[in-house]
């Protein structure tokens, strides 16, 4: 894609996180997690949310929105690899609940 083209899909990424695991949950996800999936080619960024306000019971607290160039890059070796450096699988994953992942397309 030219420079200054946006991504053509978001990877919606949404979890909670029991209360005394978060600032571990937040430390290593900033630190590790996006870090290393942002290397993966293909990936134009990684930005994190909380929720504020919702008017849906039981949405995950927590978001992530990743910019892709192809759906497909999530099943990529490169993501899958990426996503094991770390801590991430061993200290955060088994205590995250709630969680989904969805791929969408931009339109226009």
């Amino acid at each position: 894609m030219p420079q200054g083209t946006r991504a053509s899909y978001v990877y919606m990424v949404q979890m909670d996180i029991p209360a005394e695991h978060e600032a571990e949950f937040n430390r290593i996800y900033d630190t590790e997690h996006v870090p290393a999936l942002t290397k993966v080619p293909g990936v134009r960024g990684c930005t994190r949310y909380v929720l504020e306000k919702t008017n849906k019971q039981g949405m995950a607290r927590y978001l992530a929105l990743y910019e892709l160039d192809s759906p497909d890059l999530v099943d990529s070796p490169a993501w899958q690899e990426a996503a094991a450096v770390g801590d991430w699988i061993a200290k955060v994953r088994p205590h995250t609940t709630n969680r989904s992942h969805t791929i969408m397309r931009k339109l226009a």
